[in-house]
């Protein structure tokens, strides 16, 4: 018989001494003493400790730790150090029974390294750090969805299997799509900009997809994007919104959950503001004066971030970039027509996000796609909805795994992703 769980193991508390529960979850631990055993059970809320005494001791069996079970015991005090309460079991039942030995240690008493973690994400999921970062994921999105709601920004869904290329370029997947070419969106860029027509504020949180042959410990095949729009806002508007986006994560992160920073062994800690703004004009000229070869209108390497990054380390944002580096959507300045009304968001060296002012008159945006050698037929669909009367707008996008990174203090994407994919990896 399957008991049915009755409360998690947060919940045991003082009213519960002497009543009945029926906890479910899976064995840590178990040491046998005789006539006696003590099983430490864990589920997703905590940890409990188990005594197991009598017949129903001498009836236990092996049970491999790890192994899923249900337990109905009678709640009671304890003199161990480790737990609050303990439960005295009148029944056991196991459920699920693991092999041993594991192919990883959920303990962490045996370390094992990315890849074989990855390779069984679903155990990992039971090491209380690998758990704890994947909590911390569930608030930062919490936190995200109501900071964006509150600013009067409409979650929206976009389509992921796409027609043609959403900003141009060839990092994209393409699939046959019933005697057709599709492909996997790299963006919700155009959508998002046309929902701007009706609902004025939208934002996704949403994966998207880009066929990059990179191998760091920055990129990923398929990642999480944090995006918004905005009519009737300019760059520095959107630049705000992302500002106090950022800072609302960090600050309730760091009050909220403080058990899983202490599992994790890092505290968060609340950056300052306003958030530093250095030009690309800036940047080119530190890099002059660190030696290197540039000039205005030449790309920034990676190289060349990480020297800029230890001139203004922790969030700032890059902004005013040359035109001619940005995508055809994006608006040039009025007083100097070879700058764009862009930025990125960067900590340090990494980029975090990218965003601007969006052009939203047609014929210059149809003559901006001539410019960069697109052809306007293939964006009808898009451009059409300019006839309609587009509003100004603005808008970003922000990469949700590199933020993550960010805030627990790791520098590798695969620890803050379910099941990562790459150019290496394809499974599970």
């Amino acid at each position: 018989m399957v008991f049915v769980k009755t409360h998690d193991i947060s919940e045991l508390n003082q009213e519960l001494i002497g009543k009945q529960v029926v906890l479910g979850g899976w064995i840590e631990d178990l040491r046998k003493l005789g006539k006696m055993s003590f099983i430490t059970l864990r589920d997703v809320s905590g940890i409990s400790q188990v005594i197991v005494k009598g017949e129903l001791n001498d009836n236990l069996g092996e049970i491999n730790r790890q192994s899923v079970v249900s337990i109905k015991g009678i709640v009671q005090e304890t003199k161990a150090r480790d737990f609050a309460f303990e439960v005295k079991a009148d029944e056991i039942e196991v459920l699920g029974k693991a092999i041993h030995p594991l192919p990883v240690d959920p303990i962490g008493r045996l370390e094992s390294n990315i890849d074989t973690r990855l390779n069984h994400r679903a155990l990992d999921m039971r090491n209380q750090r690998t758990a704890s970062i994947f909590k911390l994921r569930h608030h930062v999105l919490q936190s995200l969805r109501k900071t964006l709601a509150d600013k009067k920004f409409l979650e929206i869904t976009t389509p992921k299997i796409i027609g043609s290329a959403s900003e141009g370029g060839a990092d994209l997947f393409s699939l046959e799509y019933f005697g057709k070419t599709a492909y996997l969106a790299q963006s919700p860029q155009l959508y998002k900009e046309q929902m701007t027509i009706g609902l004025e504020r939208v934002f996704e949180i949403s994966n998207f997809y880009r066929a990059e042959n990179s191998h760091t410990g920055r990129h990923l095949t398929e990642f999480t994007s944090i995006d918004i729009e905005a009519a009737f806002m300019d760059y520095e508007d959107v630049m705000n919104v992302l500002e106090e986006l950022v800072l609302a994560v960090y600050k309730d992160i760091s009050e909220n959950c403080k058990t899983e920073q202490e599992t994790i062994e890092h505290t968060i800690e609340v950056p300052s503001a306003p958030f530093e703004r250095v030009t690309y004009t800036q940047c080119v000229e530190e890099l002059k004066k660190e030696g290197e070869q540039i000039e205005f209108g030449d790309d920034l390497l990676d190289s060349h971030l990480r020297i800029i990054g230890k001139n203004h380390p922790g969030f700032f944002f890059l902004t005013d970039w040359p035109m001619k580096l940005k995508p055809f959507y994006i608006r040039e300045k009025d007083e100097d027509a070879t700058l764009s009304r862009s930025f990125d968001l960067q900590y340090g060296f990494l980029e975090l996000s990218s965003g601007g002012t969006r052009l939203h008159n047609p014929e210059m945006l149809q003559e901006r796609l001539k410019e960069q050698g697109l052809d306007p037929t293939q964006f009808a669909d898009h451009l059409k909805t300019f006839d309609w009367g587009m509003p100004p707008h603005s808008g970003w996008g922000m990469g949700l795994d590199r933020l993550m990174t960010t805030l627990i203090g790791i520098d590798n994407v695969r620890e803050v992703v379910l099941y990562p994919r790459d150019p290496d990896r394809l499974s599970p």
